[in-house]
């Protein structure tokens, strides 16, 4: 890497709303964490001095980025027809997103994982002869065979390490049930290609197991979601395409560190959707660890962080702890950078008004995070014939997305249950629900609204 006296990284802020009064004998300290960034090169930045920097971090240079398109070609992809086809169409459009200079591959994916484009190990480097090259590619797609999503993911794992760049992309879809290897497999392939790179995932058509795609975007800090028509493919692709290409830098951290005798309870992104990060902590030093976020753009996340204070007496305060955002060194060379921190406090006071008045912010998140729960809940006792349970949980959900003005969830419950009344949580489980509904709220239930100003 090459060392530049003057550049630019992505422009990180931090701002952290709690209410951090607590009353006497009170230990538990809640903040919610805003982060945004602004891309460096792009809108903007913080300028360094003597920094060694990835070409992501120089102005007018935009990240090297490598993309591997991950195609479902299972024989289920035959039913119907049009699904492969839909298929093939919006692998094109998303082929025809990336920018020029973007390495990318394309892999079809059944109980084995093959090269489609451009083969041989290699990934091609995006210009209108190799975008030709692989949509015609494309064309010899054809169904047949099994599932075996971990085979795809060792695959593009093994492709994108194999690439010199900054950001490395995933984007996977699916039309059925991982039937072709055990989900321990899955699961050692996920943990192999965690914090290696990124991946969106999609499942078509309603033959797909939600928590199987859901659970495969976590893991690699990326988003999930249905496209119940295959028709809506091509749309789909090219947002998700334009979206990789927006990132200005990978492998973000936050680092959360915490005095002696406190401890961390929990630590969640909370928007845009909600993702537990508690058990993804890698120690740092040992006082700090460092959560993953992946990739960023322009754009703004919140999280909650949840902490445990020793008890202290009226008056007296103290750090609770101090979060900063960490982008490593590349080489591994050099200490980290911290592009921005904020501070978590907590001061103990007699004042009841001031130690029993929760935080907007908080209110606000620890309601949407329940949010998402009930409704998994609710599904869940549904599916299991508790009719009561689903009714009492998905009422519940009905009444958190109404009080947070949560409109998009809302009028996904409303498609599973009859709504008599919103504020109180009041509603009849819908005799019949189609599929590609319960689904849709299923794989959207982790999303949220921000705070309203």
């Amino acid at each position: 890497m090459a060392n530049f006296s003057k550049s630019h990284v992505p422009q990180f802020s931090v701002e952290v709303y709690q209410n951090e009064y607590l009353p006497e004998g009170g230990r538990e300290v809640n903040a919610i964490v805003t982060v945004t960034s602004t891309g460096g090169g792009t809108t903007g930045g913080v300028p360094l001095t003597g920094a060694t920097l990835s070409p992501a971090q120089v102005p007018g240079q935009r990240p090297k980025a490598a993309v591997v398109i991950m195609v479902d070609c299972s024989g289920s992809m035959d039913y119907p027809p049009t699904k492969m086809r839909n298929a093939r169409d919006a692998t094109a459009a998303a082929i025809d997103t990336l920018r020029d200079g973007t390495s990318f591959a394309v892999v079809g994916g059944t109980h084995i994982a093959k090269e489609v484009y451009p083969g041989n190990g290699r990934l091609a480097v995006a210009d209108a002869q190799t975008r030709a090259q692989a949509k015609e590619a494309l064309r010899r797609l054809s169904a047949g065979g099994g599932t075996a999503i971990g085979t795809w993911l060792r695959l593009t794992d093994r492709l994108l390490g194999a690439a010199d760049v900054d950001i490395r992309h995933g984007i996977l879809l699916t039309d059925g049930r991982n039937e072709h290897e055990s989900p321990e497999d899955l699961r050692a392939a996920l943990d192999a290609c965690a914090g290696r790179f990124t991946c969106d995932a999609r499942g078509v058509g309603t033959d797909w197991e939600v928590k199987e795609v859901t659970g495969i975007a976590s893991a690699l800090l990326g988003t999930a979601d249905i496209v119940a028509d295959p028709a809506g493919l091509a749309a789909d692709f090219t947002q998700m395409m334009e979206n990789a290409m927006g990132k200005e830098v990978a492998d973000v951290a936050l680092r959360l560190w915490t005095p002696v005798g406190v401890e961390i309870t929990f630590v969640k992104q909370v928007a845009p959707t909600v993702a537990e990060l508690t058990d993804r902590r890698l120690e740092a030093s040992p006082r700090a660890g460092d959560y993953p976020t992946g990739s960023w753009g322009d754009e703004s996340r919140d999280y909650h962080v949840c902490v445990r204070v020793p008890e202290a007496g009226i008056g007296q305060e103290m750090l609770a702890a101090r979060v900063s955002l960490i982008l490593p060194d590349p080489s591994g060379a050099a200490a980290p950078q911290v592009l921005s921190q904020g501070l978590v406090r907590a001061v103990w006071t007699d004042d009841m008004v001031a130690s029993t008045s929760i935080n907007p912010q908080v209110a606000h998140y620890t309601g949407q995070a329940e949010l998402a729960q009930v409704i998994q809940q609710g599904l869940d006792a549904r599916k299991s014939g508790d009719f009561d349970g689903a009714t009492a949980k998905l009422g519940r959900a009905v009444q958190l997305a109404s009080a947070s003005g949560n409109e998009d969830t809302a009028k996904l419950l409303s498609k599973v249950v009859d709504v008599v009344d919103a504020a109180t949580g009041t509603v009849r489980l819908k005799a019949k629900v189609a599929e590609a509904d319960e689904m849709t709220l299923e794989t959207r239930s982790t999303k949220t609204v921000r705070v309203k100003k």
